[in-house]
């Protein structure tokens, strides 16, 4: 895993966003006061990977990420492994609650082609496939680099605190990191893999020994029985193809004389089939009695039209019953008129007779009020005039004739002034009440003059018109004389001779119409209306009636006609029937037709029927005999070849036609038997052969699986790995601690250290110091990123970059020195990256690449800086 570029938004002490280019970097030094966020860089990288932070403690708390007031962050990493260029990122955020959640992660394999140094965004946005989202981010983290968590910060990235993690580590935890770096576990799935070629090539050659032992009849014997059989089916397919010859000759005999025996049976049926129908006989009968109905129907219909034409005819000399109620109607309204037109003058009388009393009320109550009125202001006077005495002094002015008062006057009690108010009220409520009432009375009697005017214009004009429509009524009746005639309009009432107009009234005086005589005369004309209007009703249901009767008349003459055709039609299509019958047994040399009586046709073509059906039995008799004879033979000759097919083990078949079919399938059959005991003894020499090879390959599959059975070969491998690595480390540490200390592995593959000051005495690595320890682990840390490509089984694995972070102040001046050379050795010439963080500047002055970290009241911030 090589880094590319390290984005960091609100993450950590880093308030605002940073990104660090790591591109084109091989070696560099992360420099700063301390606190300033310089481990916060090597925290992000771990982050982005594996979503924790060796600093943070427990492996799942992410809430260290976020600063106390921040509420998201975000880090994203552009790393490269194995080849692939990738970007994993994530995303926290802060709930309501305070409690952080992950609120993003995704690992994306990303297009190589763009230029490493291209904008963030630019290589981000190329992807070329999404590879995880969520939860499976971390997981397919571990398989791209091929480290776990516990590993990475172990041999890539040495936090502070734990470079002595790998050094002070159980043999069985540093065995499980070599097994991951050195990809042992490969023989193990070398292993797996034996095995499951031991059980597929067993499996193998179990399925072909039961294949063979399934072959029974793969040998020499069989393969004679099946080509003595084919002989004996090609014989006997010789012999009954001659047998089919004649099978096959009495079949198209019998066929013959069956075809010539059902011709028999035809014309036995056509004779059969003619039968005399059972309404012949009283088929003319009927035809004529329908004749005879038809013709009584016929004088019926024209009598009945005959009456149905006089009752119209008198229906249309009758008024039109709808003139007639019109006319009534007309009578009524003008009779309501009469009605209201008394009610109105009766009213208007009385109102005109009550209107001079109330006039005369009004003027006795208005008198009264103004007499009312003066002695009330006669009263306020007094008490105005005995008010003012009571305040006069004598020799003073008086306020009324401005003179000097020479006595007081004497006022006599006064009566009450208040009585004399109330009396007021009363006579002038009571004046205007009869006032009202006056005026009231005056305008009823003009509505009633009004009303009475006007029914008596609407009472003459609707009299008018109908005094002219009875005249028009009886000058257009003949024989009716308009002037002699009672009711007639010249002796409307209330008409005037000559002109024949009402005399004007004034609108004042109103002169009520005779009402006896208006009512004789509505009487009158109304009883001769109602009159005729009845004998219209009467007319039109007589003809109605005639109407009804015509109808009834004709309906029985259709049935009538049309049981007649009926008849008719029956009789033709009984001449038909005899004659399609007869057709039938001409050939057979059936006698003509009388057509003059039908009965009698049907009697002469029974007789002659009977006579004809005699001689055709008779010949069908005979040809029933000689189908049987025929039919015998073709069965002997076929029990003899079914006797042959039995013999020879061939199925019968159904029917004789698929002889040849059946014996050529026995002999395919035969044919296929001695080939395929030909293909089984070839298939039994393959299958031999093949259980032999994959039995052999199963041996040789079990004992490699033997050789890499159980931990053993692992813990050689690792043991060896180890011993190559505590060499390596050694070397580094002898230059490191001046020659004093080297590594050896103990009798547990637990690793010691060689003390040359104490004689060579070794002990615990445990023991060491602070800087000596640091000393120990960085040399193993060396050893790892420098040996690990060389010791993989198949150089998957390769530590492309190694982060150091601090441990470096506890150092000698010659130790650090030596540190120095070491690393600028580790990254010079080799394809690695190699990242240190520390506070001497001593060390960091010999790293070209410096990143300085710094820290203000807004966070964290980064410049890059070339030494």
């Amino acid at each position: 895993m090589r880094p590319l570029r390290l984005h960091l938004d609100d993450f950590g002490s880093f308030r605002e966003p940073a990104t660090v280019d790591f591109s084109g970097v091989d070696y560099f030094v992360l420099v700063g006061p301390t606190g300033a966020g310089k481990s916060t860089l090597i925290d992000a990288i771990c982050f982005a990977l594996y979503g924790t932070v060796p600093r943070w403690g427990k492996e799942n708390v992410i809430a260290h990420a976020l600063a106390p007031s921040a509420v998201s962050a975000k880090v994203a990493l552009v790393f490269e492994s194995a080849g692939r260029r990738l970007a994993v990122v994530r995303a926290l955020r802060r709930d309501a609650k305070g409690k952080v959640h992950t609120a993003e992660a995704r690992l994306d394999e990303l297009d190589p082609s763009v230029p490493a140094s291209a904008e963030l965004e630019d290589l981000l946005a190329a992807v070329v496939r999404p590879v995880a989202e969520g939860a499976a981010v971390t997981g397919e983290v571990q398989r791209v680099t091929g480290l776990e968590y516990r590993f990475f910060t172990q041999c890539v990235v040495l936090p502070q605190g734990r470079f002595a993690e790998f050094l002070h580590a159980q043999p069985r935890e540093r065995q499980d990191l070599l097994v991951q770096l050195l990809d042992a576990d490969v023989y193990e799935r070398v292993r797996q893999r034996a095995v499951q070629e031991e059980q597929a090539a067993a499996q193998a050659a179990g399925f072909a020994r039961e294949r063979l032992a399934r072959l029974a009849d793969a040998d020499e014997p069989a393969e004679r029985a099946a080509a003595g059989r084919l002989a004996a089916l090609h014989a006997l397919d010789a012999r009954i193809r001659t047998d089919l010859e004649g099978l096959r000759g009495h079949d198209e005999e019998l066929r013959r004389l069956a075809g010539e025996r059902d011709a028999l049976r035809d014309r036995l049926a056509a004779l059969t089939a003619l039968a005399l129908p059972a309404d012949v006989p009283t088929l003319a009968s009927g035809a004529r009695a329908a004749a005879g109905e038809v013709a009584v129907l016929t004088g019926a219909v024209t009598a009945a039209e005959a009456a149905e034409q006089r009752a119209e005819d008198e229906l249309a000399a009758h008024d039109d019953p709808a003139v007639l109620l019109e006319r009534l109607q007309a009578l009524d309204t003008y009779e309501r008129l009469l009605a209201d037109l008394d009610a109105a003058q009766s009213q208007a009388v009385k109102t005109r007779a009550a209107l001079e009393p109330l006039a005369a009320r009004s003027r006795t109550l208005d008198a009264a009020a103004t007499e009312a009125e003066q002695a009330r202001d006669r009263l306020r006077d007094a008490h105005a005039g005995a008010g003012l005495a009571r305040r006069l002094v004598v020799g003073d002015p008086c306020p009324t004739c401005l003179q000097p008062v020479t006595s007081l006057p004497h006022h006599p009690a006064t009566a009450d002034l208040h009585a004399a108010e109330k009396h007021l009220r009363t006579a002038r409520r009571e004046a205007d009440q009869a006032g009202r009432a006056h005026t009231e009375a005056l305008t009823e009697l003009r509505h009633l003059d009004r009303t009475v005017d006007d029914l008596t214009a609407r009472a003459t004009t609707l009299r008018k018109e109908l005094s002219r429509v009875l005249q028009e009524d009886e000058a257009g009746r003949p024989g009716n004389d308009a002037g002699a005639r009672p009711g007639t309009a010249a002796e409307a009432p209330g008409e005037r001779a000559g002109d024949g107009q009402h005399e004007a009234r004034p609108a004042s005086v109103v002169e009520p119409f005779d009402g006896r005589v208006e009512r004789e005369w509505i009487a009158t004309w109304r009883g001769e209306l109602e009159g005729r209007v009845a004998a219209g009703r009467e007319a039109e249901r007589r003809a109605a009636g005639a109407r009804r009767a015509a109808r009834e008349a004709r309906a029985e003459l259709s049935k009538a006609r049309k049981r007649a055709d009926e008849l008719a039609g029956r009789t033709e299509r009984l001449w038909r029937d005899i004659e399609a019958a007869r057709d039938t047994v001409v050939p057979l040399g059936a006698p003509p037709l009388d057509r003059a009586d039908l009965h009698h046709a049907w009697t002469a073509l029974l007789a002659w029927r009977d006579e004809a059906e005699g001689r055709e039995r008779a010949a069908l008799e005979s040809q029933e005999a000689r189908i049987a004879e025929t039919g015998r033979q073709a069965r002997a000759l076929w029990t003899s070849v079914v006797a042959q097919l039995t013999e020879h083990e061939v199925a019968v078949p159904e029917r004789p036609a698929a002889l040849g079919e059946a014996v050529s399938a026995a002999v395919a059959q035969a044919q296929a038997w001695l080939d395929r005991v030909k293909e089984n003894r070839a298939a039994a020499r393959e299958l031999r052969e093949r259980a032999e090879k994959e039995e052999e390959r199963a041996r040789v599959a079990k004992e490699l699986a033997q050789c890499l059975r159980a931990d053993a070969f692992e813990r050689w491998l690792c043991t060896e790995a180890l011993d190559l690595l505590v060499t390596a480390a050694s070397e580094t540490l002898r230059e490191l601690s001046d020659g004093q200390y080297e590594l050896a592995l103990g009798a547990r593959n637990e690793i010691e250290v060689i003390d040359h000051a104490e004689a060579g005495m070794r002990r615990n690595a445990r023991t060491l110091s602070g800087g000596e320890t640091f000393q120990a682990a960085l040399a193993l840390a060396l050893a790892l990123s420098d040996q690990v490509a060389g010791l993989s089984a198949t150089a998957a694995r390769s530590l492309d970059s190694l982060f150091l972070d601090e441990g470096f102040g506890s150092l000698d001046p010659a130790t650090l020195d030596t540190v120095a050379t070491t690393l600028e050795r580790l990254a010079a010439g080799r394809d690695r990256m190699v990242g240190v963080v520390t506070h001497v500047p001593a060390l960091a002055d010999r790293i070209p690449v410096r990143f300085e970290v710094g820290r203000d009241a807004k966070g964290s911030h980064l410049s890059r800086t070339t030494a």
